[in-house]
Parts: structure tokens; sequence; C-alpha cells
């Protein structure tokens, strides 16, 4: 009874509306406008879900005063079109409302015929982001724009780590509008357009083939396409003939085509096998099923000119729109017509005549306003918009559609719609069902393909083995080992594929070709040993690098005897000699004046004194002195300066020991200057950029150049020499330098480096946005300390941990002698105690002379002949004194060594007159 009275109801209703041109039947009839493409799919499930959502509503609430009454027009698919209907109702038919019309474009248009009629127009098909309230305030959008999609779409994206993407939309405004807000949302995700296809709804066949056939020759694989129904449907039949339904390709399409599937012919859907769609999610309801079962009865198996359809979603907002106009032109309590402006002219579009309708802005608040569960979901407005929600991500397949996960705005993706409530925000692909790709597999597209280098030595950086049994290649080494650490790091997955760069198994090319192989797109990315130069990088664009810097030069080691001969003199500079002997010279002076009347060694005549001086000077560089000292204050003098020689003795030795074995240890070659002025030959790897900086920067002719590519031929070159076959030396990048002397390092020195290089990075196209993603994580894992040691450990074991020992550290002949100035110091304490201890002396010494007679020192003449004078005196004094002791003391047995005993000296003390002269000799006085 309850179907029965729906379509009695519905019968009604239906015939009212093919009435709508005649004036209502009843006060009570609300006149509501309804203008669609009547020969479009949509517009045809359209017209039939708004007359069973009037039907449905007065059944449910048939207490209501008001009721609808319908007036349909056809747009015929324009713009003018549109507009037309719009007025004809406006005017003529005095519609409160206007539900329509399908398109952006021609809802832009008919909202401005609202926004001066003050008519609601409500459109449940128009996505145009552009057209909010903000822009048209009598205009209501009661589905989703096309904005609200764009996130979801980026997660997607994000998920399963494409960087690029291409769009293919129409150019219509439905079209260029969105593609605004992608821009936007894939920068915040690091995604990319390299290209930007565009494709008029109008295009001929051959004219959509040409665009195709130039997006199959681009590198970029992942296509997104925003089209309506129509162009998508053709779009598709020649992508499938061209052969870009296959492995290797992506397509995904926005809510527009993705809510019409079930409207498109199985051709069209075989030609859309893999194809990833996002639409807006319905949940499955009573009253939802309940609908497509009365709606199947009612229109598909009674009208021959009707498929049979799925749900579909424009038609189920449209229900739902009828529903909320129904509702607010109740609350809104409309009783007569309100346009203020009568119309005064029989044309159907006059402008002019447009009334204006006091009804209007009350009724699109209580619009706006209205809250309820629909079939579509539930029904709530913000500024005129429909509230975005969860989105439904559904694979092509075999005809059907294959529901493999969600995106909601807060919770992210998720495979079960029951999750989205309870997970956190993810954008991992593990959260989606695994779909089935174009080409019937589940590999997924775009991985990136990555060019290795193959090379014959330092297999410890890239290493290539083929297997037997398939032929497919085995790549390892250090350079693979840091990648994958970095891919690790990486916050979304990046699906990739070493592919080496090979001819039957062989290098194909050079590292500069290789790399161009980026630009050329027949690689993605290239990963090995390939290192930053400045000429490279306007064709690729590279990653941080990940091991050290720099060209250098190794060289054959040689003994250097020949000049051996006076290295000796070299642990101390010259002014240090000079010092050592002048200060020596000087200590023997101040033991000299301190000695001479107490130790009959210091003695003699004038040359015997002075001999005697230097003999001691020298003899204090020894360990041992040759003649003894009695007197305290040259004692103290003699510690200092036996401490100041030993530290220099001891440094002297520390320092020629050093000398002696970097002389055993000398490069034949330090500068490449010296091997270009003889002509040597020089070695470089093979392949690399090295020949082109020998050969462009340091000016070495070609001739002279020999490419290796292998330690051991590497060894051999260098044993040889220039000479006899091989090189003089190896020029060539530290890391591989390092590697060479960690297996040969005794016999070789690395001199320089000579050319400053960024060291080792990874190479991706220009303008890649996972340079820096690839940068950041490269970087995290170098800055890991046991990561590092891990892999290096792995690949470089049998390498010293120090590199002085292996003899790979750079080599330099020059060894700084020692100089004054490091033991200045020294010097200053012993020359302050000598002198001051000479100040002592005199000061306790001189008022024990007796200078009685005024004749000694003439009281004419210059100061200097009164000093010469002085000494004379002095000297003749001394030998007077030495004299008497020498023949009064017991000679000792030890000779040149005896000393004086003090109690002898005590005991033939004396005073002399003779003459002038009076000298008292006080033996204690002078050993103290």
């Amino acid at each position: 009874m309850a179907n029965l009275k729906h379509l009695f109801s519905f019968i009604i209703l239906f015939l009212l509306s093919l009435g709508g041109n005649k004036q209502s039947m009843a006060d009570d009839m609300i006149r509501v406008g309804v203008v669609l493409d009547l020969n479009s799919t949509v517009g045809k499930v359209a017209e039939s879900y708004i007359l069973m959502a009037v039907s449905d509503f007065y059944a449910v609430n048939a207490n209501y005063r008001t009721r609808l009454s319908l007036f349909t027009r056809d747009s015929k698919d324009d713009v003018v079109g549109a507009a037309c209907a719009a007025l004809d109702l406006m005017k003529n038919e005095k519609v409160y409302a206007i539900i329509g019309p399908q398109s952006s474009a021609q809802a832009k248009f008919v909202a401005k015929l609202g926004e001066k009629a003050h008519v609601p127009i409500l459109s449940f098909s128009a996505t145009s982001p552009f057209l909010s309230t903000n822009y048209n305030p009598f205009f209501i959008q009661t589905t989703q724009d096309d904005s609200t999609q764009v996130k979801a779409i980026a997660a997607l994206i994000q998920a399963y780590g494409w960087r690029e993407v291409i769009p293919i939309y129409e150019d219509t405004e439905y079209g260029t509008d969105l593609i605004l807000y992608l821009i936007d949302a894939f920068q915040e995700v690091d995604v990319r357009f390299p290209y930007r296809s565009v494709i008029s709804p109008s295009s001929k066949d051959s004219d959509i083939l040409e665009e195709l056939n130039k997006l199959k020759a681009m590198q970029t694989k992942i296509f997104l396409v925003h089209m309506t129904a129509s162009l998508g449907s053709k779009l598709f039949v020649h992508v499938k003939n061209l052969g870009m339904m296959k492995e290797g390709y992506a397509w995904i399409t926005t809510q527009g085509l993705s809510s019409l599937l079930d409207a498109i012919n199985s051709k069209i859907m075989d030609s859309m096998q893999g194809v990833l769609g996002i639409r807006p999610y319905i949940r499955i309801s009573k009253d939802l099923e309940d609908f497509e079962r009365r709606w199947t009865t009612n229109y598909t198996s009674t009208k021959t000119n009707y498929k049979t359809f799925g749900l579909n979603l424009f038609g189920l907002r449209a229900y739902d729109t009828v529903w909320a106009l129904a509702m607010a032109v109740e609350k809104a309590n409309i009783e007569h017509s309100s346009f203020l402006k009568q119309n005064a002219s029989e044309s159907k579009v006059d402008l002019a005549a447009i009334g204006v309708s006091e009804i209007g802005p009350m009724l699109f608040n209580k619009i706006a306003s209205t809250r309820f569960q629909g079939l579509s979901g539930y029904f709530n407005l913000v500024k005129g918009q429909m509230k975005a929600s969860t989105f439904e991500i559904f694979n092509v397949i075999e005809r059907r559609e294959r529901i493999i996960g969600y995106w909601n705005p807060k919770k992210g993706l998720s495979q079960e719609i029951d999750d989205i409530s309870e997970i956190a925000y993810s954008i991992s692909k593990d959260k989606l069902k695994p779909p089935i790709w174009p080409g019937d597999t589940t590999n997924q597209p775009k991985k990136l393909k990555i060019g290795i280098p193959i090379g014959d030595g330092f297999n410890e950086f890239i290493k290539v083995q083929w297997y037997p049994h398939d032929g497919k290649p085995k790549i390892s080494g250090f350079s693979i080992d840091v990648f994958l650490a970095a891919l690790d790091i990486l916050p979304f997955p990046l699906p990739h594929e070493f592919v080496p760069y090979a001819n039957n198994r062989q290098s194909a090319g050079t590292y500069d070709e290789l790399l161009f192989q980026i630009k050329l797109k027949k690689f993605d990315a290239v990963v090995g040993d390939t290192t930053i130069v400045a000429s490279r990088s306007s064709y690729v664009d590279f990653t941080l690098p990940y091991s050290e810097s720099g060209v250098s030069m190794v060289v054959l080691m040689k003994d250097d005897e020949k000049k051996n001969m006076w290295i000796f003199l070299k642990p101390l500079s010259w002014d240090l000699w000079l010092a050592t002997i002048a200060t020596s010279i000087f200590i023997g002076l101040v033991t000299w004046v301190l000695e001479r009347h107490v130790n009959s060694k210091f003695g003699g005549r004038l040359d015997q004194q002075i001999r005697t001086i230097f003999l001691f000077s020298f003899a204090t560089l020894t360990s041992g002195h040759g003649e003894k000292v009695v007197n305290s204050l040259s004692r103290f003098v003699l510690i200092l300066w036996t401490f100041t020689l030993l530290i220099l003795s001891q440094s002297y030795t520390a320092s020629l020991t050093s000398m002696l074995m970097v002389q055993k240890l000398k490069p034949k070659f330090v500068d490449v200057t010296e091997i270009k002025r003889n002509g040597y030959f020089v070695g470089y790897h093979k392949d690399s950029f090295v020949r082109e900086l020998l050969v462009e920067q340091l000016n070495i002719d070609e001739s002279k150049l020999k490419a290796y590519s292998t330690p051991e031929e590497y060894d051999e070159a260098l044993s040889n020499g220039s000479d006899n076959g091989g090189v003089a030396a190896i020029v060539d990048e530290i890391p591989y330098i390092k590697l060479f002397l960690s297996k040969y390092g005794s016999r070789y020195a690395m001199v320089g480096p000579i050319y400053k290089t960024d060291g080792f990075g990874f190479a991706f196209p220009c303008g890649s946005p996972l340079v820096s993603y690839i940068s950041r994580a490269t970087l995290n894992v170098t800055e890991d300390k046991d990561k590092m040691t891990d892999i290096m450990r792995k690949y470089f074991s049998s390498q010293t941990t120090s590199t002085g020992e292996s003899g790979s550290a750079e080599i330099s002949t020059y060894s700084p002698s020692l100089g004054v100035y490091c033991f200045g110091g020294l010097f200053i304490i012993v020359g302050v105690a000598s002198l001051f201890s000479l100040l002592l002396y005199v000061v306790k010494k001189f008022p024990h002379f007796h200078w009685t007679n005024a004749n000694i020192v003439p009281l004419e003449g210059s100061l200097w002949l009164r000093f010469i004078e002085l000494v004379k005196h002095f000297s003749q004094k001394c030998l007077h004194s030495w004299s008497f002791l020498r023949n009064e003391s017991t000679p000792s047995p030890k000779g040149f060594g005896a000393s004086l005993r003090i109690e002898d000296m005590q005991k033939h003390s004396r005073t002399s007159s003779e003459g002038e002269d009076d000298v008292a000799i006080d033996v204690d006085d002078e050993i103290l």
C-alpha cells in the first residue's frame, strides 16, 4: 500500500509539472523553476530524481500547507540557452527559486540573474570553486565544490610517492578553475606539474590523438584527468588505442568523471581498466536502498530510452535539493506572489522587465540554514556550499568499481570507512587496498628508473654483477647502501629500479654521458660515485654530497739519501744555533769573571784566559764540563744553563728523528707543475671528469694522459714510472685515492688536493622536488656515525682507521726547524740569572779592592781610556795573585780538573804593598 501511495502522489505531481506553464491550481502551490540539459545523461537522471523527490517529500509530509510546483526548461547544453530559460522562468513564471543549471559556466550567468531578481539559484552539479556566495550572494551549491577534493587527490599522490603528475583537463571554466587549487595543494606536498595538457570539448579525434602522442613521449607517466563524462569517455578510448593503458602508467579521475562511470557504456569502461577514481562517499542506508529499488522499477523498466544505471551522485544531490527547498518554503510561510516590480513587457527575455522577489532573501536564508539527513548524506550548507565530507577511492576492474580506501579531511587515508574515526591522519599507501594497475598488474607504476654506472675497478663504491640463470643485474656497493639508507628516512615510499648503464654488460659511456641521460629522460636519476661539478649542474641537480671532496695526486715514494749529509743542522734554525753559541760564550765569560780569583784553571796569561773561556763555553754544550767551578754563583748559573741545554738537546733529537723519517718517505713529486715541466705522463680514472680537469684547467697535453680503471693498474703504472711505460703520478678523486692507498699505501703518498670538488652526490632532473628530500635524508645518514661506520666497515674493512698509518695522508717534505722564539723564555731566564750573578759579585767584591793611589786610573782622557787602564790593572793583579796561589797550592792529581781547597786558600791569604798596589784577598769571600 505504501508503494501505491507513493506512486499515486508521484503521478499527480508529474501531471502538474507537465502543465507548469499554466496558473497554479491551488493558492499554496509554490512555483519553482528547473533548468536542465535534458539531452544529457545527468539531465535525464536528475529530472527523474527531482520528480521522485517531490513525490516522496509530500508523501512523508502530507500535512504541509505549501507544495512545490515545478516548471522545467531545457538549457540545451548552452550558456545562452540556460540564461534564456532562467529569464523566462523569472519573468513569466514568477518562480521563487530555480534548481539548476547543470554546468559551472551556465551557473555563473544564471547566478547573476538570480542576484538581480533576488531569486535563489540552487545547483546540484555546478562544482566550480568560484561560485561561492562571496561572488554570488543568491547562489547555493548543494554539492561539494571541486576544491574539496584536491587534498584527497594530493594525499593519494603522496601515498604512492609520485613527485610529478601531468593534469589533463578540458578547456572550460569547469576544467581551469580546479587547476589553481591543485597547484597550491600539490606544492604543499612537493609534487609538481612538469606539463599541463588542455583539451577543448570541441576537439576532434585527431587533436586528441596529437596531444596524447605528445604525452606518451614524456617521461612522466602519472596522469590526472579532470573532465566531464562526455569528453573523458572520448579521451580514454584513444588512450587505450595508443597503448597508454599498459604497465607503467597510472590514471586518476576527479569526482566529475568518477561520479558518472555508471552512465558510461561498456566499451569505454573496458578502456579504463586500472584507473583510480575519487568521488564523495555516500553511505548506503535503508532509505537509499528503497529509493534505488523504486527508481529502477518506475523509470528503467517502463521506459525503453533509459539505461539501467546505478545510484547517481548528482541525481541524489538533486533529490536532496528538492527536499531542502520544500522545507525552506514551508518555513518561509509564502502566501502569494511577492515580486515587487511586475512584468510590463511581452518579450520573454526582456532583462529590464525582471521583477525583484520580496521573499527571496528570506527564502535564501531558510535554505542555507536547513539541516537534515538526505539520501546523499547529511545536508549541511556552510556559506552557501555543501560541507566537505569523506571521499572514496575506487579502482576500475572488469567494468566495475572496487573500493580500495577512503579519505577524510581529519583522518586521511583508510582501508575501511569504519576506521576513519579511529586512526590518526595517514597518507601511507598501506592504508589502501592494493589496486590492479593498467596492464593488469599489481606492480606500482612509475618506479624511479635509476641509472647505475659500470666500472672495472673500485667495486667498493659500485659493483654490478649479472646472474647467470636470468641475466638480471645484482647491484651493490657503498653508494647504493647510502642511497637505500636515505630512502628509509623519507616520509613517503619511493618505488625504484636500478638499471645499469651498460651495453652488452659493458659500460655504455662516460659518467658525463650517463648523467646526460637524465636530461634526455632515459633515466629518472643516477646513483653511484658521481662527482658534483659545476659543468654537470647545467643539466642535472645534485643532492648534498655523501663523501669527501677534492681531487688529489698520488705519487711513488723514494729515498732521498743524497741530501742527508747536512741534515743534522736542520733541526735547529740558524738563529737558534747562533743564539745557543752566543749564550754559551756569554756563560763562559760570566763563569770566568766569577771563578778567576778562586779557581787556578781560570788564571794565567791573557791568551790563556781567553782560550779557557772559549774551551769552557763549548764544553758546556756537552753533558760534562772541562773545568770544575767552586763559586756558588757560578754553580747557580751553570745549573740553569745545563737545564736549558737539556731541553735543547731533547728537542734537537726529536726533530732530527722526524726529519730523517720524512726524508726517507719523500715523494718523487709534490706538484703537478714539475710533472708538466718535465713532460712526464699522468694517469687518471677512466671515464671520469678528471680528464677534462687535467686538460682544461691544468693545461696538461692530452698525449701525456693515460686512463686506468683499477687499483692494480694504478700500482703497476706508478711502479713502472713515466720512462718505462707507466706514469709519474695518478690524478684522481680523494675517495678513490684513499681506497688505493689502503691497499698499496706503504709505497705511495697523496699530494694535494690540487682541485676542489663537492664530493659524490646523487643526480636528479633539474627542478626535481626529490632533490630536497633526498638531500635531507642523505645528511641524516652521513651524520649518523653508527650507520656510516657499519656501511664503511662492510665495504672498506681493509682500510686502516688512520690514514697516516697507511701513508694515505698528505705528505709534505717541509718540516719547520725549531726557532729561537720557541726557547726564548729559557734564554731570558738564563740571561737574567747571569746578569744578576754578575751584579751581585761586583757589589760584593769591589769594596775589597784597594784603590789608594789616584794615578791608577788617569783623571784626564776619555771614558774609554779610563776603562782600558782599569782592565790592565785588574789583569795585573789577577796574574800576581794567581802566581802566588800556584806556587803555594798543592797540585791536584787530576790536573786540569783539580779544585782549590778552601783551607789552603785561607792559610795563604796575605797583604801586598808594592808601591801603590795594596790588594787584600779574602779567600772566604771569593768562594762565597
